[in-house]
């Protein structure tokens, strides 16, 4: 190891080389060697204000939790890095103590002084600093303002929301910065939300504990056959899953985000593109083309009228047609209440008109009766179709707990993740199954499903098939 640094004037240096990459900074600087996931990670940091990892148990969290401490303490001028965790050993006995043991081994040891509750720069110790600080009040972290600040918070599931919030109303400058970390132990809160229903506003991460070569492969296969492969105990502390999704949520998260890591090749002659056209100013109109398993990335637009969207469902199938010369046929679904019986009437112009042959539009009014007689336990022909895609996800997951190929393919969408996992059901004074209004899931403070409701709409269809044959 070279001389180390021991200078202020070195600084300039650490600025100028680690201002963008924390990964080379903890290669060079404190002889860190990141994982795979944890070089992500810390890249994410550097690029963005929100990130949330959530991880399986032993994988390396506290290790580059210290590693962006040292980094943005020594890459950035007069910064403010605020550590908390749930708890005071979790604190100062885990996470300081990591701190400590790679700033003393480090080549940046003689700029930083280590205390029990402060790391801070030589001669500079009250505006260039890291602390930690117990998350058990939210004034612990309200009153830090600088131009760059870092909250670390580790196990972040056990911090309670109103100290989460606090935090998060704290970071009001572009370089202002958040990473949480933990275990996913609870189905609710901020960081529970930071990979459901805010998760577009967060650089989201899952670590399982099985593919970390940091981990114990005999811990792990204990605690399976202790408290077996789908128990909320495994989720939580190896797949680093949430536990299971409540009663009341329609399509369980864990199946969505699988389908969005799959890959399946379009097969089939037939293109369906489902339409959900926006009701409100604030709403998208989305559609979303298909072949075979594989949903395409989806086209998205704000405040079109009738004339306009009928316009680019066409140059969507007449591209689609181009592109893969194997389609003969394209359907078209549409969301036909309200304002969406105006597109379906204009498409079915345009196809008379243009004499498009094999293009048939269907309408769909997702508050009409469902079509199935065996459907009848479901309110109507919306909540119908969402069980139709549910159903797909279920026998897809299951098949890939067998060592299975996933079988769908969504696109890698947060905002369709989120709305395709947040929305909501009840049991009706009939015993069927309604969905939640969109009127309620807005209360709560969701968007309106507009690019579920499409990717559902791609798959209606009016008779059930196994998946892996929808539509081909």
């Amino acid at each position: 190891m070279s001389k180390p640094y021991n200078v202020v004037s070195d600084l300039a240096e650490l600025l100028e080389l680690y201002w963008d990459d924390p990964v080379a900074f903890a290669e060079d600087m404190l002889g860190f060697e990141p994982d795979v996931w944890q070089r992500e990670v810390m890249m994410d940091v550097a690029q963005y204000r929100l990130t949330s990892v959530r991880s399986g148990q032993g994988v390396g969290k506290t290790g580059v939790e210290a590693a962006l401490v040292l980094w943005f303490l020594c890459c950035r001028p007069n910064p403010k890095v605020v550590c908390t965790a749930p708890t005071r050993q979790q604190l100062y006995d885990v996470l300081w103590a990591e701190v400590a043991k790679w700033l003393e081994s480090s080549m940046v040891k003689a700029l930083l002084k280590w205390t029990k509750t402060k790391v801070y720069m030589v001669g500079h110790e009250e505006r260039w600093f890291a602390t930690a600080r117990t998350a058990t009040r939210p004034e612990n972290m309200a009153g830090f303002h600088e131009d760059y600040m870092l909250f670390i918070v580790d196990e972040a599931s056990g911090v309670a929301d109103p100290i989460l919030e606090t935090i998060l109303g704290t970071l009001t400058g572009p370089e202002n910065k958040l990473a949480m970390f933990g275990n996913p132990t609870r189905t609710a809160g901020v960081f529970y939300d930071s990979h459901n229903r805010d998760r577009a506003r967060f650089r989201t991460h899952k670590v399982d504990s099985r593919n970390s070569k940091r981990t114990s492969r005999e811990n792990i296969q204990m605690l399976i056959d202790k408290y077996g492969a789908e128990s909320d105990v495994v989720r939580v502390r190896v797949y680093g899953d949430f536990p299971k999704a409540e009663a009341d949520s329609f399509i369980a998260l864990e199946m969505a985000e699988l389908a969005t890591r799959a890959t399946v090749e379009p097969v089939g002659e037939t293109l369906h593109l489902g339409v959900d056209v926006a009701r409100f100013g604030d709403d998208e109109t989305v559609i979303a083309p298909r072949i075979g398993m594989k949903v395409f990335k989806l086209k998205c637009y704000n405040k079109q009228d009738t004339m306009v969207t009928a316009g680019w469902v066409i140059k969507i199938g007449r591209d689609m047609l181009k592109q893969f010369p194997q389609l003969r046929n394209i359907e078209i679904k549409v969301d036909d209440s309200g304002v969406g019986g105006g597109v379906t009437d204009r498409l079915n112009e345009v196809i008379k008109e243009e004499g498009l042959r094999n293009w048939t539009v269907f309408p769909i009014n997702n508050g009409s009766r469902p079509t199935r007689k065996e459907e009848e336990h479901y309110d109507n022909r919306g909540a119908e179709t969402w069980a139709d895609l549910r159903d797909i996800l279920q026998e897809c997951f299951s098949k890939h707990l067998q060592g299975e190929p996933i079988g769908i393919e969504l696109p890698n969408d947060e905002r369709l993740i989120t709305q395709l996992t947040q929305r909501k059901y009840r049991m009706t004074s009939k015993g069927k199954i309604a969905l939640e209004q969109k009127k309620d899931m807005k209360k709560r403070g969701l968007d309106s499903p507009d690019r579920a409701d499409a990717v559902v709409l791609a798959f209606a269809t009016e008779v059930r098939k196994k998946a892996g044959s929808w539509g081909r």
